[in-house]
């Protein structure tokens, strides 16, 4: 069965003193793109986490975003930009005498100013919780993939619902050809008759030209080529493999030759047929942009 290009899967679980949390996010797209957002203690992990996307995702674009809280893999280093502390100590200096100000120019003003005192985290490789993140990213994308496998499934019922409803309108066309031809033909006689004022030439050439008018009319083998791609399409409603694209391709198809039957058939019954299988093509079309 089918699969949407949407879907999440969170996981959580304790590490350290502290926690992991993995969360996956796809939504549509052409191809297949990931997005991964790290800790520094696992960032090699990159590589491993789009694989394992892989495995589970052929067309959309995947967000990863991986959070360790707490923990015993952080340590930091405290940094002092005397430089620029110096300037701060000049300056407040010069200000202080030409405002004639009083109070002190102390460490504890100075240390307030941003950047003159940092601190840089460093992160320390953690074998365990590098392990821990790639069974969570597994997992959530899982969970990602069932969410996935079930608007699927609810996308392909839709789906066929709309096929059916085109196929029920075909049918009526098809019901209405041999009268609609019939019409044409009757109605193109009648005007020819009254150009003529009554006076009916040939009715043997007459005829043979109003029928290769009416012949012109003919969509039978559009509506042929219409059932046949229909048909392909609720196959592939049911493929486990990636479909979208066929799917989008068949569409085209089937809106090609609805149009052509609304080109060819002059009949307002038909017409009004052609606009509902119209209106079905253009609903399918947007539950296939959600379609992997």
């Amino acid at each position: 069965m089918i699969k949407s290009m949407t879907g999440f899967g969170r996981k959580q679980a304790a590490h350290d003193d502290g926690a992991v949390l993995v969360e996956v996010r796809s939504v549509n797209h052409r191809f297949l793109e990931v997005a991964c957002r790290l800790p520094r203690a696992v960032g090699r992990s990159e590589d491993t986490v789009k694989k394992l996307v892989q495995q589970y995702c052929v067309r959309g674009r995947v967000d990863v975003s991986v959070s360790a809280q707490g923990g015993k893999a952080k340590s930091g280093t405290v940094n002092v930009d005397l430089s620029l502390a110096k300037q701060y100590h000049r300056n407040l200096r010069d200000l202080k005498k030409s405002l004639k100000l009083s109070g002190a120019i102390d460490i504890h003003l100075l240390a307030g100013f941003r950047d003159v005192i940092s601190i840089t985290d460093q992160q320390v490789e953690d074998p365990d919780l590098t392990t821990l993140v790639h069974t969570l990213v597994g997992q959530a994308l899982a969970e990602l993939d069932a969410m996935r496998r079930q608007e699927g499934a609810a996308l392909a019922k839709d789906m066929l619902g709309r096929i059916g409803s085109i196929r029920t309108h075909a049918t009526a066309v098809t019901e209405r050809v041999p009268q609609a031809v019939q019409e044409t033909f009757d109605r193109m006689k009648a005007r020819v008759g009254k150009l003529m004022d009554g006076e009916m030439p040939d009715s043997m050439r007459l005829h043979q030209e109003l029928a290769v008018y009416a012949d012109r009319g003919d969509i039978t083998e559009e509506l042929v080529r219409l059932e046949s791609h229909m048909v392909q399409f609720e196959q592939h409603l049911n493929r486990a493999e990636s479909v979208g694209k066929t799917l989008d391709f068949l569409l085209q198809e089937m809106g090609r030759e609805v149009n052509t039957v609304g080109s060819k058939a002059n009949d307002a019954v038909i017409a009004g047929h052609v606009v509902q299988m119209k209106a079905e093509l253009e609903r399918i079309r947007e539950q296939v942009q959600n379609v992997e």
